[in-house]
């Protein structure tokens, strides 16, 4: 139940790109109700994989990979219309691979492995594509908010990744200094 929830979402992912891409109301509408359906199924497929007992690696690796497209791929839609700054979705593919990378291959003993910045970013990645519609819907008070928040994703994903690329450059000279037995 729970991967049937998140292949919902990434069914969605081309339909909430469309819409994303485009700039007037009714795209607006439609990609409102696209997020609010993937938010959802991102909301219930954890929990649901945990009360059912059916917690996996494989399914927690497709859980974040739709989210990364689902989101990445909204965003670079926006972005194609100057809705987000190009650096956002750029900044947010580069993570993505820096944690799956460090994840799978760098430290494959750990899983993955995700900073507590980079768990709020995540959640975070949603934020923009969902104001950007209530602005194409007429809330147009929310633009501030968009160019802020952009912003400070930007920023806070380069922070993460620094973050994370310290982190491993520390634990390997911790491992290699200590008595080897």
């Amino acid at each position: 139940m729970a991967n049937a929830l998140t292949a919902l979402r990434l069914v969605l992912v081309l339909p909430f790109a469309f819409f994303m891409a485009r700039g007037d109301s009714r795209s607006a509408a439609a990609s409102l109700i696209i997020w609010l359906v993937g938010l959802t199924t991102d909301l219930l497929d954890g929990p649901t994989a945990r009360r059912r007992g059916t917690v996996s690696t494989i399914g927690r690796t497709f859980d974040h990979t739709t989210d990364f497209l689902f989101v990445t791929i909204g965003i670079f839609a926006g972005a194609s219309r100057g809705a987000f700054p190009w650096l956002l979705p750029i900044c947010i593919t580069a993570a993505f691979a820096q944690y799956v990378i460090d994840s799978h291959w760098i430290q494959p003993r750990a899983g993955f492995r995700a900073s507590r910045l980079g768990r709020y970013n995540g959640m975070l990645y949603f934020a923009p594509t969902c104001i950007d519609a209530l602005i194409r819907l007429g809330v147009v008070i929310l633009r501030p908010l968009l160019t802020v928040l952009a912003w400070i994703l930007i920023v806070s994903t380069i922070v993460s990744m620094l973050q994370r690329l310290t982190y491993r450059t520390l634990a390997e000279d911790l491992a290699s200094r200590s008595p080897q037995k």
